[in-house]
């Protein structure tokens, strides 16, 4: 199981917008720190806490942060109209469109997904596999 996720952000202003405007509405919750951002999922008294947890946060070694080159993360929305309006919501907040919402022929005929990228330039991708939504081959 992955515990959490870590990307770089050399600008936690613009980053905190951008994360503001999609993971509140998957159900995590933003707490800061001197460290940078840290997104959880909220747990139940006496549970042990939902994984994985997701953090924006300066590069450790003081290094300008990057995005890794074949690194992606994905949340998981809950259905298809969700993943249109947070893939706007990211755009309007400062990311850019790195695939716009809608199947790919390669992947499930479930598999409803869009991409964007941070200000930092880290692609997100947002996407649902809900069964009472259309399919690939019902459009």
């Amino acid at each position: 199981m992955i515990a959490y996720v870590t990307i770089g952000a050399d600008d936690l202003a613009r980053a905190k917008n951008f994360y503001v405007a999609i993971l509140p509405a998957l159900g995590y919750r933003l707490s800061e720190g001197p460290e940078g951002l840290s997104f959880a999922l909220p747990v139940p008294d006496g549970q042990p806490p939902t994984q994985p947890e997701f953090y924006v946060k300066p590069t450790f070694n003081g290094a300008p942060a990057s995005a890794g080159n074949g690194a992606m993360v994905a949340f998981e929305a809950h259905d298809q109209t969700q993943v249109r309006a947070l893939h706007a919501a990211g755009l309007a907040a400062g990311g850019t469109d790195e695939g716009a919402p809608g199947f790919r022929p390669t992947y499930g005929a479930r598999f409803y997904v869009g991409y964007l990228r941070d200000p930092q330039g880290n692609k997100i991708a947002l996407f649902s596999s809900h069964p009472d939504d259309p399919t690939r081959d019902d459009v």
